[in-house]
């Protein structure tokens, strides 16, 4: 089992909700997950058809783990990024993303600062949509123009699901 500080694997249930979201919207997406952990988003993704998926992660640890799970998943569209997320995000592509997922580490404004990268580059592709994990009551203020196109509260969790303009 993975550990690290910080670490919360994305809930099964609310794993189960967000995919029921996208359901159809994942074949052939060019996917980002931002701070990948255990990078049960990104590989969910891919393993409904999404590719390439980047898995961002900036501990060595996890993403060797990630590393590892990718192998042995033989999931040759997920490519694995060991860095910071932000950094990574800035040397994308204009247009070159139609899914992010943003599910940092609670304690952190990352959240917003994501959201912010986000709504600033042109990285998102027409009908881009970005997936937003908070903990229940800690979502960012400010959504940067991004709108809402789900919401749902898991226990302590907030899932958002926020659709680019």
């Amino acid at each position: 089992m993975l550990d690290a500080p910080g670490l919360r694997p994305t809930g099964d249930r609310a794993r189960e909700t967000l995919f029921n979201w996208l359901q159809g919207k994942t074949y052939g997406a060019r996917c980002a997950d931002l701070f990948a952990g255990s990078g049960a988003l990104g590989f969910e993704a891919a393993s409904r058809g999404a590719r390439p998926v980047t898995l961002v992660e900036r501990s060595r640890s996890l993403a060797e783990s990630l590393r590892e799970t990718a192998s042995s998943l033989a999931a040759d569209q997920v490519g694995i990024f060991e860095g910071d997320a932000l950094g990574w995000l800035a040397q994308q592509a204009p247009a070159s993303l139609d899914l992010v997922f943003v599910d940092p580490p609670f304690d952190t404004d990352l959240a917003d600062r994501a959201l912010e990268a986000l709504a600033g580059s042109s990285v998102l592709a027409d009908g881009a949509l970005v997936y937003l994990e908070c903990p229940r009551g800690g979502a960012p203020a400010n959504m940067h123009g991004f709108l809402e196109e789900k919401s749902k509260t898991l226990g302590d969790v907030e899932m958002r699901l926020l659709a680019a303009q």
